[in-house]
């Protein structure tokens, strides 16, 4: 039986037989791209994906406590410098890699590009988020004297555009043979009936698999090896919206070493109960992050005796990982949360259809459902003005605008310092 009758065969097994329909009106060389990406699929897995957007998220509050920080602004000098020795010695022994989760779109800026090619106005002349990052490294590089390993994920969508800004830019002075980019992988989207959706090019229509597909894409593409080969004993992992991300912390990098965790994270403090950002917690005695969607009203308004949110630390996505703790997580499958989207597909007569409204699901795992994987990790609070200034919509909270402000008034503060 050749390729195009096996992926028939697969197809009709489960209930997707508008795209069995569609094959015959294809050309030849379409049928065998479509039949390959066909037999790629793990079928079974996306029934299981998609009988689970019928069920409803339950999170009973008895098993959720709060979670153990240390704040960096509370540190007593001696603390903070112990730490700081730990964090050190690690990255100026060249044991310390970046990874920058880029594979999104700047559609919600109304950017048409990848959103690390996203030009922030700081300065006047205005820097792009990829340069910021890179010279966020570049200063740690000075500092501990060590080139830090940098690897860029991208996704299917904007892995071209992405390398071809980076090389136009030289890189941002970064020295490219420490510079690696890597493709997240992607899963099937499915219609609200099950259906797989079609393209216009006559592929089955995939999205990336979130950014939990992170671990094991770092797998897959032989990042860890890289890794291992050059001597990595720990990975932070970040976004490349954020502009004031610390990648290089050695207090969060020594907090870890020194209280025996293979995970770390800094958090900084929800800006009022119902900031819908997602919140560190243990869940059944191992950490989590609840998204703000699912966690209970009562329970985010909650304070402790001090009067501060017992549930108010916010994961920011600025994680650190021993390189076990990847190798742990990178062959775990990890839940996946749904979301509904609107996408335009083909019909099983060839003709395209563009939807009013959302009909489809999209699955993406979260990286940070990873960390149920360990009994217990790091939290190190930081500061929303030192730490946190994302640029995720076009206007109001989390926009240019707000992290131009964040940005800017945080190198004066740098500046006024020295």
């Amino acid at each position: 039986m050749n390729e195009i009758e096996r992926a028939k065969g697969i197809l009709k097994e489960y209930n997707q037989d508008h795209i069995v329909k569609l094959f015959d009106k294809i050309e030849e060389s379409k049928q065998s791209e479509l039949a390959k990406q066909v037999l790629n699929i793990d079928f079974h897995n996306l029934s299981e994906l998609y009988d689970n957007t019928k069920k409803k998220i339950e999170i009973k509050e008895r098993e959720i406590k709060p979670i153990e920080y240390l704040d960096k602004a509370k540190l007593s000098a001696t603390e903070k410098q112990k730490y700081d020795e730990l964090g050190k010695q690690v990255l100026e022994n060249g044991q310390y890699a970046v990874v920058t989760m880029a594979g999104g779109q700047g559609t919600r800026l109304g950017h048409p590009g990848p959103k690390g090619t996203f030009k922030l106005d700081v300065y006047g002349k205005g820097k792009y988020l990829f340069e910021i990052l890179a010279e966020n490294l570049k200063e740690a590089n000075k500092k501990y004297g060590k080139i830090i390993p940098w690897y860029i994920m991208t996704s299917k969508e904007n892995n071209q555009m992405t390398k071809d800004f980076l090389e136009k830019n030289n890189y941002f002075g970064y020295d490219r043979n420490y510079v690696t980019l890597f493709i997240q992988g992607e899963l099937p989207l499915l219609d609200k009936n099950g259906k797989l959706l079609i393209s216009k090019e006559m592929k089955i229509k995939e999205a990336s698999d979130g950014n939990g597909g992170t671990y094991a894409s770092l797998r897959a593409s032989g990042m860890l090896s890289d890794m291992k080969e050059r001597g990595i004993k720990w990975i932070f992992i970040g976004g490349v919206d954020n502009v004031l991300l610390k990648m290089a912390d050695v207090t969060l990098l020594g907090v870890a070493i020194d209280k025996k965790y293979q995970v770390a994270a800094k958090s900084v403090v929800k800006a009022n109960p119902h900031e819908k950002v997602g919140v560190f917690c243990k869940m059944n005695g191992h950490p989590k992050v609840i998204e703000y969607t699912e966690l209970p009203e009562k329970m985010a308004e909650e304070v402790d005796n001090k009067g501060e949110l017992k549930f108010g630390e916010s994961n920011i996505l600025c994680h650190l990982y021993t390189i076990e703790a990847i190798e742990k997580v990178s062959v775990e499958p990890l839940m996946y949360h749904t979301a509904i989207k609107k996408n335009s597909y083909i019909d099983e007569n060839g003709k395209e259809v563009i939807p009013d409204e959302p009909n489809s699901y999209k699955f993406e795992s979260f990286i940070f459902d990873a960390f149920e994987f360990f009994d217990d990790m790091a939290i190190l609070r930081g500061k929303r003005e030192d730490d946190f200034a994302p640029v995720k919509n076009k206007e109001g909270a989390d926009s240019p605008k707000t992290a131009k402000e964040l940005y800017e008034k945080y190198w004066e503060r740098q500046q006024e310092n020295l």
